[in-house]
């Protein structure tokens, strides 16, 4: 694999005729089996796979969240070397990079905007936005592929690219899970030993939870997974959603839920000081 941080360098190492259909994985780093496996999809797909590593200030409404955010670059590497073939591309970029004038853009997404994550994040999605979109201007990929633990920015994403009318084809990865259930996350390595023994209880409730949809109303499942969650000392529930998978519009009751579509519970947690998503599919 190849390492770059310029955008001339990237576009270089790209501009040969074997790097049709280029695949793209955008991370923040801290890397984990959950990404490695967005990445072997990608060169499964495409003749040449970018990676890039970035952490994005401008989706970040909590300074200290930036600042805490695990930066691991060498480890990254190291992680990444076995899986990347000798054509394939890393691309570690600076602030500067991404953004060499203030990115001052604004997107509106409609009702992704009002609800769940960007209700508890201002101003996150914009941010997703304005990174996202500038990665795919400064790689061109063909393909892009997201993991669906960040549901809310894969909707955003797609209506991004429907907005802009890029021709990238975006391709959603299922979550990758610890043995427990626990959603893999750069931020689970920030759990306190006492938290990450007991955060298991996140998944096996919303699990519980979506089986119980066709015997239970939709308040009933919202309580019972804010107070089974709640149980374990050192969690609380911010919020649980049952939504669509186009426009994310939360359902009240079960007879709004129509059979031609789809549905997810979409769960966000305070892990002791670590905020933590999730989410599953709702069969009906």
């Amino acid at each position: 694999m190849k390492v770059v941080s310029t955008a001339e360098e990237l576009q270089k190492a790209t501009s040969s005729p074997d790097s049709t259909p280029l695949g793209f994985v955008p991370t923040m780093g801290a890397l984990h089996r959950g990404h490695i496996t967005l990445v072997r999809n990608a060169a499964g797909l495409c003749r040449k796979v970018v990676v890039s590593i970035y952490v994005n200030p401008t989706q970040f409404n909590d300074q200290d969240d930036l600042k805490n955010y695990p930066r691991t670059l060498d480890d990254d590497l190291q992680l990444l070397s076995p899986v990347l073939r000798e054509n394939d591309i890393v691309f570690t970029p600076d602030d500067k990079e991404i953004y060499p004038v203030k990115d001052r853009r604004v997107f509106h997404f409609g009702n992704l905007e009002n609800v769940m994550e960007a209700l508890h994040r201002p101003g996150h999605f914009n941010g997703v936005a304005q990174v996202v979109s500038r990665l795919f201007e400064i790689v061109k990929p063909d393909i892009a592929i997201f993991g669906q633990k960040d549901f809310q920015q894969l909707a955003v994403i797609k209506e991004l690219v429907r907005q802009t009318g890029n021709k990238v084809k975006i391709i959603d990865n299922p979550i990758v899970r610890e043995d427990d259930g626990l959603a893999m996350s750069s931020r689970n390595r920030l759990l306190s030993q006492s938290i990450r023994k007991k955060a298991g209880i996140i998944y096996k409730t919303i699990s519980a939870a979506a089986s119980m949809i066709n015997e239970h109303d939709i308040p009933y499942l919202i309580s019972y997974v804010k107070k089974n969650i709640e149980r374990a000392e050192g969690f609380s529930v911010e919020y649980f959603e049952i939504v669509d998978d186009i426009e994310l519009k939360p359902v009240s009751a079960r007879c709004e839920m129509k059979k031609e579509n789809k549905y997810f519970g979409c769960i966000a947690v305070k892990a002791g000081n670590i905020r933590l998503i999730d989410n599953i599919e709702i069969p009906l």
